[in-house]
């Protein structure tokens, strides 16, 4: 496998409930990469993020990360995983965002110990990536939808994980919240050499954003450069889709138009 390789995803086949939610999934992502993963509900995004990171089991095919596919507690340490509810932090639970950012640093290995200079670097260093200075000792839940998502991702900055996996990161993001949060995760690839696999329902958003997006329907109906991906007609063709009312030219509708005014 090449070096650059950070995930390779062979015949990936899985089940719920008896029935085949993925069917024969292969792909590969590389370093550096913004994929963007997108689809329909139901269509197996999420499915697919649970199983590669090894919390459902497949039926066939199997998962690599940096070339092993039984990664060790280091390699591991290199994955960061935001779910579609990180954010949802619980009203009872007492946070300021530097304290959230902070248990990005925590492993097994020093969580009863005080931190030390190098954590509270690491957690200066991704506070200032994603933009929190001025909010550090706010609670998390005085913040809006778009800096709650910053300091999730933050968190994940702080453990120095190299891939970062956002499941919906976009949910519950106003318009403006969007585009701030879009631009900070381009800016991780291109100057913090992250690589970036994220999943949402927004294809525009996406196909504005990432380097190469995933279409997937049980199977993947697309898989290449985001300013290629196909139109929405050429994509209900990939789904198999049938036109179910006949189309009526431009042409044609102004003359029903100008005939009805007539009469």
């Amino acid at each position: 496998m090449h070096t650059d390789s950070l995930l390779v995803v062979e015949n990936l086949s899985v089940s719920r409930s008896k029935k085949v939610v993925l069917d024969k999934v292969s792909l590969t992502i590389k370093r550096g990469e913004f994929v963007g993963l997108v689809g329909p509900n139901g269509g197996g995004k999420t499915t697919f993020l649970l199983t590669i990171l090894g919390i459902l089991k497949s039926n066939q095919g199997h998962v690599e990360f940096y070339g092993t596919r039984t990664p060790s507690n280091s390699i591991l340490r290199k994955l960061g995983w935001v779910s579609q509810h990180a954010s949802n932090i619980p009203k009872n639970v007492k946070l300021t965002v530097r304290e959230l950012v902070q248990l990005g640093t925590l492993n097994s290995g020093n969580m009863f110990w005080r931190y030390n200079a190098d954590q509270n670097a690491r957690v200066d260093r991704a506070i200032r990536q994603a933009d929190l200075q001025d909010v550090q000792s706010r609670s998390i839940h005085t913040l809006s939808g778009g800096q709650r998502q910053r300091a999730v991702i933050a968190r994940v900055l702080a453990s120095e994980a190299e891939f970062i996996i956002l499941d919906e990161p976009l949910v519950g993001v106003d318009r403006n919240s969007r585009n701030y949060l879009l631009k900070f995760l381009d800016r991780l690839c291109h100057e913090s050499q992250k690589t970036i696999l994220m999943v949402s329902h927004d294809i525009a958003a996406i196909q504005r954003t990432s380097h190469r997006m995933i279409y997937l329907e049980e199977r993947i109906r697309y898989d290449g450069a985001s300013d290629c991906f196909p139109s929405l007609d050429e994509l209900a063709n990939l789904r198999g889709l049938e036109r179910i009312h006949e189309s009526v030219g431009i042409g044609e509708k102004l003359y029903q138009l100008k005939d009805t005014a007539e009469k």
